[in-house]
Parts: structure tokens; C-alpha cells; sequence
């Protein structure tokens, strides 16, 4: 059993990943990513705290983009071109397929979020250029640029030579290769100079990434429990609302839960996706305790357990001949 589930999780990472919308989303927030210091050097703040934030939303809107599309397509897509079918023909229990499929799915989240993490790290690394005196941070930019540089290069060698899936391949290459170069710059400061302290990079930013993966991993099994009784536009129209919904959770439901009893039953269903956001201790210049981190963990994987049994009993059910 422990086999047909790692095989249906490895065979749905490897399609997610080769999806051309999921290179695209990738592509895309990196781009943000690199564009994010010229979009905030006109505060009139502290530019570093916008640029801090505006990574922030950029990691948690495009991480929403990839749960929401890869979960929707995992189960929607295979059931529509009846290609299910073969699968459970076989001696297969459907929780062992949903769990198999939440798995691949994730798999491939984290995967993308690691890119983005990354990408967002190198950016607050290098900083705003505020002033005219201010220079470019040549140790982020020649390490960002032989990342994606190798990871093309090779990526065109073994697409050529052994025909290799060009964009799967290259998300992974990239991945390796931005591990080295932050654990380059995390030791080499802005001077090319072996200083740990000047990096740039706090626990903070650590804590926020962790924090928006556990919602993503919520979102992604509320994809899985729409798409199992939905077509894919009404699946990712149903995530977009959760999504919104649990951004103004606490607002519309949280301080009318003591008197009516609707709002009540709303802050139970609606998980507050407030809980993981936590960029306003960018600006009020407060800790966040790791003891926060593990209480807000353990809340939005409670939702997703929750979201996953849902998403088991409502395929138990589900004609798919």
C-alpha cells in the first residue's frame, strides 16, 4: 500500500511540475522579485519595510496561485478525461489515491516556495538603493545570475542531449544552485568580505515563509475537497473565496461570533488566514516568538487535516465512470 502511495505522490509531482502554468507562475513571481527594490524606493518610510512587505505578498499571492491550479488540475483533469479509471480499476482504496495526490501536490508547493523564499532573501539581501550614493550589491546579483545562468545551461544540454523536460528540469536546477548561493551570501557580506553579521537576513523572514507555506498547504487541500465534486473554474473560483474570505475572517465574522450565532459557525468553517500573515511586526518593530509560529502552525494543519478528510469522504461517494 505504502508503494501505490508513493507512486501516485511521485507521479503527481512529476506532472504538476511539468505543467507550462506552474513554469509560468514561477517565472513570474521571480521576475517581481527582481523588479521589487525599483517598486520600493519611493516610500516615504523606510524603504527596506516595504520592500520587505511587497515580498511577502509577492511569495504568498503567487504560492496561492501554484496550491489553487496544481491541486485543482491533480483530480479534476484525470477524472474529466477519464483517466481515473485505470487507476482505481485497480485493487486501490480512494483515500490511499486523495492522500497520494495532497502529497505529490505539496511536494511541488514546496518546491516552488523554496525558489520563491529564496528569491525573496537575495532581494532583501540587496536592499533598496534610497539614496544616489547607493550601489548594487554585486555579490547577490553575480550569485543570482550563475544560479540561472547554470541552471539553463545545463538544462539546454540534457534537454538537447537527452531529452529532458526543459522546464522541470531547469525549476529543479535552479533550486540547487540558489541553495549554494544563499549559503554563499549568508557567510559573504556586500564588501566580498567572510562577515555573517552584515547578510541582511533575519529569522524574521524565516518565520513569515514557514508561516505562508502551512497556509498553503490549506489552500491546497481545499483545492483537492472542491475539485473532487467540481469542475476546475468552479474548484478555483471556490478557492479564491476561501482565500479572501480567511483575509477578512476575523472583520466579518470574528466580532459578531459573541451575538449571532451565523458568524459564529463562519469563524469555525472560515480559517482565518490572518494568523499566518504576519508583515505588521515589519512596521511595529516586534519579535515574533517561536512559540507564535508553532501555535499558528498547528492551527492551519489542523484545517488541513480537516479540509483532507473532507476531501476523502466526498470522493468516497463520487461517480467517475
Amino acid at each position: 500500500m505504502f508503494y501505490k502511495l508513493l507512486s501516485i505522490a511521485k507521479n503527481t509531482f512529476v506532472e504538476t511540475i511539468r505543467q507550462p502554468v506552474y513554469a509560468v507562475i514561477i517565472t513570474a513571481a521571480v521576475f517581481l522579485f527582481i523588479i521589487s527594490p525599483s517598486l520600493s524606493m519611493y516610500t516615504m518610510d523606510d524603504d527596506n519595510k516595504m520592500l520587505r512587505e511587497l515580498g511577502l505578498s509577492t511569495l504568498f499571492i503567487a504560492g496561492l496561485f501554484i496550491a489553487t491550479f496544481s491541486a485543482s488540475a491533480s483530480i479534476t483533469e484525470e477524472i474529466e478525461t477519464k483517466t481515473i479509471l485505470t487507476t482505481l480499476s485497480k485493487p486501490l482504496p480512494r483515500y490511499i489515491f486523495i492522500i497520494g495526490k495532497f502529497i505529490g501536490v505539496i511536494a511541488a508547493i514546496i518546491l516552488a516556495h523554496y525558489v520563491f523564499t529564496i528569491a525573496m532573501l537575495m532581494t532583501i539581501r540587496h536592499g533598496v538603493l534610497s539614496a544616489a550614493a547607493d550601489t548594487h550589491d554585486m555579490t547577490v546579483m553575480i550569485s543570482a545570475s550563475l544560479s540561472i545562468g547554470l541552471s539553463f545551461a545545463i538544462t539546454a544540454f540534457l534537454n538537447y542531449s537527452y531529452d529532458w523536460k526543459f522546464s522541470s528540469t531547469a525549476i529543479i536546477l535552479i533550486a540547487i544552485f540558489a541553495t549554494i548561493s544563499i549559503a554563499f551570501l549568508y557567510f559573504i557580506d556586500p564588501t566580498w568580505s567572510f562577515n555573517p553579521a552584515g547578510n541582511n537576513i533575519a529569522i524574521f523572514d524565516a518565520y513569515a515563509s514557514i508561516l505562508l507555506l502551512i497556509a498553503l498547504f490549506l489552500l491546497a487541500a481545499a483545492a483537492i475537497m472542491f475539485s473532487t465534486r467540481f469542475n476546475i473554474l468552479v474548484t478555483l473560483s471556490c478557492c479564491v473565496g476561501l482565500f479572501l474570505l480567511g483575509l477578512i475572517s476575523d472583520y466579518t465574522f470574528g466580532r459578531l461570533a459573541e451575538s449571532h450565532l451565523w458568524a459564529k459557525i463562519g469563524k469555525i468553517i472560515i480559517p482565518s488566514l490572518q494568523v499566518f500573515w504576519i508583515s505588521d511586526a515589519i512596521y511595529e518593530h516586534s519579535q515574533v516568538p517561536l512559540r507564535y509560529i508553532v501555535m499558528a502552525g498547528s492551527y492551519g494543519l489542523l484545517y488541513t487535516v480537516g479540509f483532507l478528510l473532507l476531501a476523502i469522504a466526498f470522493f468516497e461517494r463520487r461517480q467517475v465512470g
